[in-house]
């Protein structure tokens, strides 16, 4: 259990570190590196190996909202069915329960904002147990999952002489 957490602690911080590596920093053979994470992926403890992408540094203008839901939750299953129903749809990229005013915050992608509009009007608020949404969208990201979107000691201005 502890080289497991020692293992998804280094892939969390760097997902692409080689199991050659791993193994020369934790002291362990290879192969117990990757028995490892193949229990660890089987087990569904490691769900995927994501990337943090800049798309401003290429010019993209996608969109991105978080969307506060009020929900009634279904007898017997509570909020799980319409989180399902949700996270079902392609614009969707994370669901969570939360507490507070708002059960879930759903975090949409989409290429404009009308296409984030048309979502919430023809698919989120048609849902039967979707009381109410508020909609905030994403200005700019600072940081995300750790990794920090510009480096604030990178001088911007341009340098002023007399």
């Amino acid at each position: 259990m502890e080289l497991e957490k020692k293992i998804l602690s280094l892939i969390e911080q760097d997902a692409k570190l080689k199991p050659e590596t791993m193994a020369v920093m934790l002291d362990e053979s290879i192969e117990t590196i990757n028995g490892v994470l193949a229990k660890l992926e089987n087990d569904k403890i490691i769900l995927g190996y994501n990337t943090i992408i800049n798309w401003e540094r290429l010019g993209a203008n996608g969109v991105t909202a978080m969307i506060e839901v009020k929900v009634t939750p279904e007898r017997e299953v509570g909020f799980n069915s319409i989180a399902e129903r949700i996270y079902r749809f392609p614009e969707v990229s994370s669901v969570y329960l939360m507490s507070g005013t708002y059960d879930l915050s759903v975090v949409v992608n989409a290429k404009s904002l009308k296409e984030i509009a048309s979502f919430v009007s023809y698919k989120l608020s048609t849902l039967h147990e979707v009381q109410s949404t508020v909609t905030h969208f994403i200005l700019k990201r600072y940081k995300q999952d750790g990794v920090i979107f510009e480096d604030p000691n990178e001088e911007k201005r341009l340098v002023v002489s007399p």
